[in-house]
């Protein structure tokens, strides 16, 4: 398992050089599978390496002016007698089991879309609004011969506020809202209501007027 580490070289250990390369036991201390440094906003130079965890490496920074620095946070020193330099030594700390175990979940786990989610429980509360704000279709149902405005009142008090509505109703269903109007209303006939009413719900209003003219005729 591995585990990323973090290099750091102060600012003032580079002294006229401007890059520096990672070398070490990691990359077999070759030049050209060198790791660079990137300068922070605060001038020190940072790079980070996934090592394996639980191994020891030794490391030292080479700068491009030809000169070799220590680590000056690193844990430990190792001196090397026939080459009379001390390369630093870093040991990887081991990964605890937590740590695997997420390392785990990211690698087998897809990521859950959660947006759509969101933008579907959006969308549902905004139908929801309009359903809330928008109000049921109400007729003019005064257009039906016979239906004046206080008759119209007592339709839409029984739920019975469209054409549509009232061509489904029976005469006998109309009679029984009247009559328990009171007297005044009984000498109403909606026996012809609920033809009208089909007319007038599909728009065909020259055959309504036509209609309305042989009940006019008949009266």
């Amino acid at each position: 398992m591995e585990k990323k580490v973090t290099f750091i070289l102060p600012s003032e250990a580079l002294g006229e050089a401007t890059e520096a390369l990672l070398l070490g036991d990691f990359n077999n201390w070759d030049v050209n599978e060198g790791i660079g440094l990137k300068v922070q906003k605060d001038g020190t130079l940072k790079a980070t390496v996934a090592l394996e965890a639980g191994k020891t490496y030794e490391y030292r920074f080479l700068l491009n002016d030809g000169r070799w620095v220590n680590d000056w946070f690193a844990e430990n020193y190792v001196h090397k007698a026939g080459l009379a330099v001390d390369n630093c030594v870093i040991t990887v700390p081991e990964v605890v089991e937590a740590e695997q175990q997420v390392a785990i979940n990211e690698s087998v786990q897809k990521p859950v879309k959660k947006a759509p989610a969101k933008k579907a429980a959006t969308e549902k509360k905004v139908a929801t609004a309009k359903k809330k704000v928008e109000k049921p279709a109400v007729d003019d149902l005064t257009k039906i011969e016979g239906i004046g405005k206080k008759i119209a009142e007592l339709l839409i008090a029984d739920a019975i506020v469209t054409f549509t509505d009232l061509s489904k109703a029976t005469p006998k269903k109309l009679r029984g809202i009247l009559d328990a109007a009171g007297n005044k209303f009984k000498v109403h006939n909606p026996s012809s209501w609920p033809k009208q009413a089909k007319l007038a719900a599909a728009a065909k209003w020259s055959e309504l007027e036509a209609l309305q003219d042989e009940l006019k005729a008949g009266k």
